[in-house]
């Protein structure tokens, strides 16, 4: 049985990466770490221009309960601090490294002796481990819930359409991945846990294997919860109301290799893809690495649009300076031809985007209400509650940008709010 959800659609999925075997991103020659690479405010640099720091060293430190300490991904030379622009329009100090040619072997955190629950979650926090599918949500919070949890369920759905980078992970690290399930559950004081994917590729004791059903949004941590529990997230609440929490497939990896070898999240694997790309496939890419450096070892050409993340929920570049962080799944490089140009047209009242969505929303109506500035009402149909999926665009005929419409809609509503 393939459990799945109401609503979401199935584009094509061009994995054409999927049996490409994870490999080292060759390291660039500079790097420019952001200081903001979760949901909280950004960490604290401490470190001055001039110092020699070495893969593993922390560079900046958490500053608040939602933030997330940022180690260096290599032995280089701090040359400087500059706000850059960040993939989601955003902006931030950077932290910019020239790397050395010798590389020294790296830091690692002191071992832990025993796995309890308390050490696993210092170590987590101080790993500065967060969200890896995208949220970077610090995962330190998610193992300290205000409610109680009986159930862990590992995301391994990767649902988006190109990415291939979660699916190597847990094919090519399997044994990391369900040690980190393990940690985490320790940390939770749970027994039950999921492993949610597509591919059933193993099984272990004491973890269930589900299979998905090939859709999109199946990855949503709303979809996926209700997916496989039947339970329902509250609106406006957490998964852990009612008795969930969702981690992602590296995230977990990130756990394994933060507590068993003491390992600071300092890099990711990501999928590079799209025909304009003649190198595809998946690295481990540090983080700090500019789109520009990754532009070039991919060798990309005829490249009509540049995105950051999945086709459906990613965001397009305008800067080719933007860099890789902790939650950076792909880079898609697309032609002409991987792109929807068509002219965008009036509503036909087709209801098609009410039908795919998965939140039973009307997509329709906000857009229109956003449109004519009428906000309380856009809020009455739902739009602080789209998590920004994109299926009604996908499905639109008349290609409305309904979700850039919706986040505009929740941007001026939360601007009012204050």
């Amino acid at each position: 049985m393939a459990f799945s959800f109401r609503g979401g659609v199935s584009p094509n999925p061009n994995k054409n990466t999927e049996n490409c075997s994870i490999d080292l991103f060759p390291l660039p020659k500079t790097l420019c770490v952001p200081v903001s690479q979760h949901i909280g405010k950004p960490a604290t640099a401490c470190v001055a221009v001039g110092d020699t720091v070495v893969k593993g060293q922390l560079i900046a430190v958490a500053d608040g309960n939602f933030s997330a300490n940022i180690y260096s991904p290599a032995t280089a030379v701090v040359s400087g601090f500059e706000t850059l622009p960040l993939f989601n329009g955003n902006s931030c100090v950077h932290i910019l490294l020239d790397v050395c040619n010798e590389q020294k072997p790296p830091l690692t955190l002191e071992p832990i002796a025993d796995f309890d629950k308390d050490k696993i979650f210092k170590r987590v926090k101080d790993a500065g481990i967060v969200g890896m599918g995208g949220a970077t949500f610090p995962t330190h919070i998610k193992l300290s819930p205000q409610k109680t949890v009986n159930t862990l369920i590992v995301n391994a759905a990767e649902c988006e359409p190109y990415i291939t980078c979660d699916y190597r992970v847990i094919l090519e690290h399997t044994a990391d991945v369900v040690e980190g399930a393990k940690l985490e559950a320790a940390a939770l004081n749970v027994n039950n846990i999921l492993i949610a994917l597509t591919k059933v590729i193993g099984n272990d004791s004491g973890i269930t294997v589900v299979r998905l059903k090939t859709k999109y949004p199946q990855g949503s941590e709303k979809q996926l919860i209700y997916a496989l529990t039947r339970r329902v997230v509250p609106q406006g609440g957490l998964p852990s109301d009612i008795g969930v929490v969702v981690s992602n497939v590296q995230t977990v990896f990130a756990v394994c290799r933060a507590v068993r070898h003491g390992e600071p999240l300092v890099e990711r694997v990501t999928t590079f893809s799209g025909n304009a790309a003649q190198n595809k496939g998946n690295f481990v890419v540090p983080v700090g690495t500019p789109v520009s450096t990754i532009m070039d070892f991919a060798k990309v050409s005829n490249a009509e649009k540049v995105i950051s993340g999945g086709v459906m929920m990613g965001f397009a570049l305008c800067d080719f300076g933007v860099t890789s962080g902790k939650g950076s799944s792909a880079f898609l490089f697309l032609t002409h031809d991987e792109i929807n140009n068509s002219p965008i047209s009036a509503c036909i009242n087709c209801g098609r985007c009410h039908r795919a969505c998965p939140l039973s929303l009307m997509p329709m109506y906000i857009d229109g209400f956003a449109a004519a500035g009428e906000l309380d009402a856009a809020k009455k149909y739902g739009a602080l509650d789209c998590f920004e999926c994109g299926c009604c665009a996908y499905v639109c005929p008349a290609k409305r940008p309904l979700v850039q419409s919706i986040r505009l809609a929740k941007k001026l509503l939360r601007e009012k709010k204050h």
